[in-house]
């Protein structure tokens, strides 16, 4: 029996293609957006590899879903060494798996010295969004609209990603539910393309479901501007990973599909 696959890469069609191509791909893209299962081990691996891996001939910036946009001082602070893990792990508002899942890839920006954004809303505002509407940010201090994308936000309800979070959610649905997301996909997209600076190739970590199917982030960045090349990768699990099921086929233009038995951090 040859070796056992932990994963395989496919393209959006469903045809398995090599890591060294994916890359080559990659590096001609302005802006990728790496879709990731938030527990799953070959997901962080491979953001870390990707991003070694382009850094060597490639200007690169960093950013993350995981980290919100009114802690870019914070973040900045631990990059240029005024203050030490310890005390962005305190003050941070860290998700629970950043010590395994996240620290590799800032402690790569600081050790590389890139910049790494943190391109999220700040939660209670999706919470206040998904109470309230997007209305309610009208009313925020001047000071606070700096840390979500300008007002008044874009929305298309009729998106599939949208709809789907809908019937998902069954009697727990609602239209603020979906509004909640989307100031997350709109603010994250603003604080990429903020941040992109001509010449580098700016990789932003996020759950896959925020790029999936070319929606969520990727709508408002092209809707934004629709000149930057853009590239997507989402992860699934499978439990045969030799032929990709139809309906992971087209959800980005690389697919990592991983083994449904591998273990996850959390």
């Amino acid at each position: 029996m040859s070796q056992k696959e932990a994963y395989v890469l496919y393209n959006a069609k469903g045809k398995k293609v090599s890591y060294k191509k994916m890359l080559k791909t990659l590096a001609k893209k302005d802006i990728v957006l790496f879709g990731e299962i938030h527990n799953n081990p070959i997901s962080h691996w491979l953001q870390w590899e990707v991003t070694a891996d382009l850094h060597k001939d490639h200007r690169l910036i960093l950013g993350a879903e995981m980290l919100e946009a009114d802690q870019q001082t914070l973040l900045d602070d631990y990059l240029i060494g005024r203050i030490s893990a310890k005390e962005l792990e305190t003050n941070g508002r860290l998700w629970s798996n950043y010590q395994t899942d996240y620290a590799p890839l800032v402690n790569f920006a600081k050790e590389k010295q890139l910049a790494f954004i943190a391109t999220n809303v700040p939660r209670r505002y999706a919470r206040l969004v998904f109470k309230n509407g997007f209305e309610v940010l009208d009313s925020l201090p001047t000071q606070e609209k700096q840390w979500i994308a300008p007002l008044p936000i874009a929305f298309d309800s009729e998106l599939p990603t949208y709809k789907n979070i809908l019937s998902m959610m069954g009697d727990h649905g609602s239209p603020k539910l979906v509004m909640a997301q989307a100031i997350k996909d709109a603010s994250m997209a603003h604080f990429i393309l903020k941040h992109y600076k001509n010449d580098h190739v700016f990789i932003h970590y996020n759950g896959n479901y925020h790029s999936d199917h070319y929606e969520g982030i990727l709508w408002y960045l092209k809707k934004e501007n629709n000149a930057l090349k853009y590239a997507t990768i989402s992860t699934v699990s499978q439990k045969d990973i030799t032929v990709l099921l139809e309906k992971n086929k087209h959800l980005a233009d690389f697919i990592i599909c991983v083994d449904s038995d591998m273990t996850t951090t959390y």
